[in-house]
């Protein structure tokens, strides 16, 4: 079969939206420039888009014009190495499914322990930040509720009293053992976020790990919450203020 015909099969068998590059063809043609002149060719024909140098995708048409790859998609190549995870996507984009904004971004942002600078790929500006627990993908979900109680003041469109509200509604379905696992990465986190972690937990009753997080935190320091007192009235007690 030729470069260009295996390349339009193997195409034609992926799912609408999915990120490839050159070097998921080489395997089987082995002919790399052959490879990458076919795919540009493509391209031009409008067969295929180009998200970035050397990533393309094939992109699902609709009566409002072609539909972009999702963010993992966009992503998957800093997210996984040699099928190990390395990364997690978080930020505007998990606070939006969440629930605890209306708003979207072109920012993407990726939590990793080895963070890299700043990135474009399309209309997305990627953007890392430090993740100091191991990343696996049964923490994932956890880290990404901690990062959301971490950057709260930064959640756009809603205020923080309502964020709150939400966080309390998402921590109620967690299992007792998410409680426990919570507030174990929470000790890698800065002191505020353990502060309204605690707030959260108590507010819902849960007083097993009140102790650990108060004992990891200087009693004299506040943290600057307003408004929150509306939603959590533990709040004072952990200095949330």
């Amino acid at each position: 079969m030729k470069t260009t015909d295996y390349i339009a099969v193997t195409i034609d068998r992926l799912p609408k939206g999915y990120v490839f590059t050159y070097a998921d063809f080489t395997t089987e043609v082995n002919k790399k420039e052959a490879v990458i002149k076919a795919l540009n060719r493509m391209v031009v024909s409008g067969k295929i888009a180009k998200l970035a140098k050397g990533k393309y995708y094939k992109p699902e048409s609709t009566p409002f014009g072609n539909l972009e790859p999702n963010q993992f998609q966009v992503v998957k190549d800093v997210l996984e190495e040699d099928g190990k995870v390395i990364g997690y996507l978080t930020g505007y984009s998990v606070f939006n499914q969440l629930g605890l904004t209306t708003q979207v971004s072109n920012t993407i942002q990726i939590g990793r322990n080895e963070i890299r600078p700043a990135l474009k790929r399309d209309r997305y500006t990627i953007k890392f930040v430090k993740q100091k627990n191991t990343i696996t993908k049964e923490n994932i979900p956890l880290l990404q509720f901690l990062d959301a109680i971490r950057y709260i003041k930064k959640i756009p469109d809603n205020n923080l009293s309502s964020i709150c509200g939400r966080l309390l509604s998402l921590l109620k379905k967690m299992s007792d053992k998410n409680f426990a696992t919570l507030v174990r990465l929470s000790q890698k986190y800065p002191p505020a976020t353990r502060a309204l972690l605690g707030a959260l937990l108590e507010e819902l009753g849960i007083l097993e790990f009140q102790e650990s997080l108060q004992k990891s935190l200087n009693p004299i320091t506040k943290y600057k919450l307003s408004g929150i007192s509306k939603t959590l009235k533990t709040a004072e007690k952990w200095n949330l203020v």
